[in-house]
């Protein structure tokens, strides 16, 4: 597709995150949202706005799906990026208000049947900031094309 400008296919993303923390109930946050699927000559980006609902208005989230890895990037009001690769561990560095933070992310399981037809992408990986393990984390996102 050398010259030509990627289609960006509207989407509907559904995203429902689980946050568990020791062993109190998980903190689920489910979003329903519009995005949009690009097919890339490695696979697939996914992308949309956030919104005040998830507390970081401003800001464009971005994965990258390419075979076994998917990068998950903000940039806007928040900027980091986030590799999950299953079995394997990436650290990646948080910008704050405050200064950089280191953020490992150990990625446990990596599944997703995403074509251009949408499909689902379930990723369970576990953060340790500044080396301590802070929680694991899931989400699923649903796409739907519109």
């Amino acid at each position: 597709m050398t010259g030509m400008e990627r289609e960006k296919l509207p989407v509907l993303l559904s995203i429902r995150g689980e946050q568990y923390f020791d062993d109190i109930d998980p903190d689920a946050t489910e979003l329903m949202t519009d995005g949009t699927l690009e097919v890339t000559e490695d696979g697939l980006v996914l992308s949309y706005e956030e919104s005040e609902l998830t507390g970081m208005e401003g800001t464009t989230t971005t994965f990258e799906v390419c075979g076994p890895r998917v990068t998950l990037t903000r940039s806007g009001a928040v900027n980091s990026q986030m590799v999950f690769e299953e079995g394997r561990q990436h650290t990646s560095l948080y910008e704050t208000p405050f200064g950089e933070l280191s953020v490992d992310i150990q990625t446990g399981r990596l599944r997703h049947n995403l074509t251009e037809r949408g499909g689902i992408m379930e990723i369970q990986y576990s953060i340790a900031v500044e080396h301590t393990v802070t929680g694991r984390n899931c989400f699923k996102i649903r796409v739907k094309r519109k």
